[in-house]
């Protein structure tokens, strides 16, 4: 097996519109990782790279990996 492969985890992101133009992220399991980006493709790679800094801060720290479980509701 090889050593140098990476873990892959799955995480809900929410982006936000902001009104001043350019997108929030953030990724709630994951306390205090947001991001942001002018465009939504700058978005998804920028809280992308921050998912995968905030899992490596985990790792170095010794501490457990957040395992989500979502739960979804719609509210009309």
């Amino acid at each position: 097996m090889n050593n140098n492969s990476k873990q892959i985890y799955n995480y809900t992101v929410l982006l936000e519109k902001e009104e001043d133009g350019g997108y929030h992220a953030f990724c709630p399991i994951l306390k205090g990782c947001h991001s942001q980006g002018d465009t939504f493709e700058e978005t998804i790679d920028n809280i992308t790279e921050a998912i995968e800094l905030y899992l490596e801060s985990l790792k170095a720290d010794s501490q457990p990996i957040p395992k989500e479980d979502p739960v979804f509701k719609s509210f009309h």
